[in-house]
């Protein structure tokens, strides 16, 4: 379990550093754009390798299927309370800046870091390419979505404990799949993988990739091309 615990942290402790980031110094939008971008296309890489792929061969199409319904439901579901919540306190967009992205970093980090678990218990040891994935893609989602929150007024402490709260329960996540699976069978895994990815594409259509493109204007395409091929490559290295 400890060992769960420390590669769950590590995972998620990019969150965090990505909060710091953002407040340390103001960040230009192109800047912003571009390193959301890139996140978006190892986020990408990791739904088609290390998600959908590696759920299919361990629990089986249908699993992966619901999985993934349940997944893009909850986000988008989720979503819409978030924006709901904001637009009844009457802040209206601005209250909402960067919120969609820290539901997201939420909804999908805690299925993919539970796989991360998953994999330490069946004794596969921790995935390289997804922890990577996961720690890269965490980095601009937490630095774009603290930018947004803080330019759109919301206090520092606001911002942290936010993050710090969002990484605790990733990092518990990383505990509860080693834990799961010991007990749990190998269809469960498919649905676990699938809910990750669910979550993780209706977030980057409705969410990332949009605000990528109106940050970074032209260079979004290419940066989500590095982004994906690192993950990629990362991938089919490991």
């Amino acid at each position: 379990m400890l060992e769960a615990l420390l590669w769950g942290a590590i995972a998620s402790s990019s969150l965090v550093l990505g909060a710091g980031l953002a407040m340390a110094r103001r960040w230009s939008d192109a800047v912003v754009g571009i390193v959301l971008a890139f996140g978006a296309g190892a986020l990408i890489a990791g739904v088609a390798f290390e998600l959908a792929e590696a759920g299919v061969a361990e629990g089986g199409a249908l699993a992966v299927g619901i999985g993934l319904a349940a997944g893009a439901m909850a986000y988008f579901f989720a979503d819409r309370a978030v924006e709901a919540r904001s637009g009844r306190r009457g802040t209206g967009a601005a209250g909402a800046a960067g919120m969609p992205l820290a539901v997201g970093a939420l909804l999908d980090g805690v299925p993919e870091q539970a796989v991360l678990g998953i994999g330490l218990a069946t004794g596969d040891g921790v995935s390289v390419a997804l922890l990577v994935a996961v720690f890269v893609s965490n980095l601009p989602e937490s630095v774009g979505a603290s930018a947004d929150m803080l330019g759109a007024g919301r206090s520092r402490r606001f911002v942290l404990l936010l993050w710090l709260g969002v990484g605790a329960i990733c990092t518990l996540a990383s505990v509860g799949g080693r834990a799961i699976a010991e007990v749990a069978p190998p269809a469960l895994t498919g649905v676990v993988d699938g809910f990750a990815a669910g979550a993780l594409l209706v977030m980057l259509v409705d969410a990332m990739i949009p605000e990528a493109r109106a940050k970074a204007r032209d260079l979004a395409g290419l940066a989500t091309v590095v982004g994906f091929a690192v993950a990629a490559g990362l991938s089919l290295l490991s």
